[in-house]
């Protein structure tokens, strides 16, 4: 599996720019996790061209095949993931669907919105969750044609992880791993004001990258309960991982 996000940092070339950054987590087989690359994009924020790159580069690298790429559905990469492995499921992050959902709606309404939306992404069923969307489209799109315009687009990259059990429901919808990550690149740079050039940014993210602190939670290694969750994508995806589990 592989986590796909970004995060914004600001770099100073001939002018202090917002630059985004570019993250991928990996999950392979035997549940380890380790941060597969960063890549630092131009000013103007996040953009098709680097989408596509960045699987590109992974697959060059040796990245044969993924089972499930997760992102936050940005503009071209969908269509970036399924050019570089065609048999990828894609799925779209349900944290940014919530985020984003939220910034389309007036603050009184939050929470009405909220429980709503858990209601459709703790479905049992992929049907369960069209009823739900449909209802929660009903009350609220008069009011915020844009958030659940938004939903409407992203929905078949939105429903893949309802066909799976909780304990891969977990690994897979919530990003935990890159949130994190991107949370400690954030306390990273936030009294930082501007990085002086790309490589000093490049290298301060990379240390926070590589970590590993004592008694704490870390972003690489084993994916607790492993064993358990890797029954579902053994029997899903059969013979394009059944070669290669140890």
């Amino acid at each position: 599996m592989v986590l796909i996000d970004a995060i914004v940092v600001k770099v100073r070339d001939s002018q202090v720019a917002n630059r985004p950054v570019y993250v991928a987590i990996g999950v392979d087989l035997q549940g380890e996790r380790d941060v597969l690359g960063l890549w630092l994009g131009p000013s103007g924020g996040e953009g098709a061209k680097q989408w596509a790159a960045m699987p590109a580069e992974l697959r060059n690298r040796g990245l044969a095949d993924a089972l499930i790429v997760c992102g936050d559905g940005l503009a071209g990469l969908p269509e970036s993931i399924r050019a570089t492995w065609p048999q990828a499921t894609v799925q779209t992050c349900v944290v940014h669907m919530v985020r984003n959902s939220l910034r389309y709606a007036s603050k009184k309404h939050w929470g009405s919105i909220t429980r709503s939306m858990r209601e459709i992404y703790t479905a049992p069923t992929v049907e369960a969750a069209e009823a739900r969307f449909e209802s929660f489209a009903a009350d609220w799109e008069a009011a915020y044609p844009a958030m659940i315009g938004s939903w409407r687009k992203s929905w078949d990259e939105f429903v893949p992880f309802l066909a799976f059990p909780a304990e891969l429901r977990r690994v897979v919808y919530t990003t935990n791993a890159i949130e994190s990550l991107n949370a400690r690149f954030r306390r990273a740079v936030r009294h930082r004001g501007h990085f002086p050039n790309e490589q000093a940014a490049m290298k301060v993210l990379y240390l926070v990258a590589t970590a590993r602190r004592k008694n704490r939670s870390n972003l690489t290694g084993k994916t607790n309960g492993w064993k358990a969750i890797l029954n579902t994508p053994a029997v899903h995806y059969g013979d394009r991982i059944a070669d290669h589990i140890r």
